[in-house]
């Protein structure tokens, strides 16, 4: 097990995310990249990139769209896929968009294909 956004995470998921091979990501979020800043992780400030589906470390440049949550929160919405989550998040300020906002809209109606489920599933039960 990994604590959640630690570097030993990232690599876990990295690696992961390798062996999964095509994840048949659809295309609401092959095409989306998010940075994603989270303040409360174990280890400090998380930055990170939700690029086509799949997690980096670090903010990628190209990304017009930033989410700022908890690491609560970006674990119920992203690992959990508790779409409701981030709904309610949003509403009580506990996730704040900066930039498009269209790009957060897009991501609401996408679904995750099964290969994406089953990848998540895996680091879910990796992180501690």
């Amino acid at each position: 097990m990994a604590a959640f956004l630690s570097q030993q995470w990232f690599a876990k998921v990295a690696e992961l995310t390798a062996a999964a091979g095509d994840l048949n990501v659809p295309a609401g979020l092959a095409n989306l990249l998010l940075n994603v800043t989270v303040n409360d992780a174990p280890e400090g400030k998380v930055d990170l990139a939700l690029n086509g589906g799949k997690f980096e470390l670090g903010h990628n440049a190209a990304a017009g769209t930033k989410l700022i949550l908890s690491a609560e929160l970006l674990r119920r919405i992203f690992l959990e896929g508790d779409a409701s989550a981030g709904m309610q998040g949003f509403m009580t300020g506990q996730l704040k968009v900066e930039g498009d906002m269209s790009k957060i809209m897009a991501m609401q109606s996408a679904r995750p294909s099964e290969p994406m489920k089953a990848l998540f599933k895996q680091i879910l039960e990796m992180t501690a």
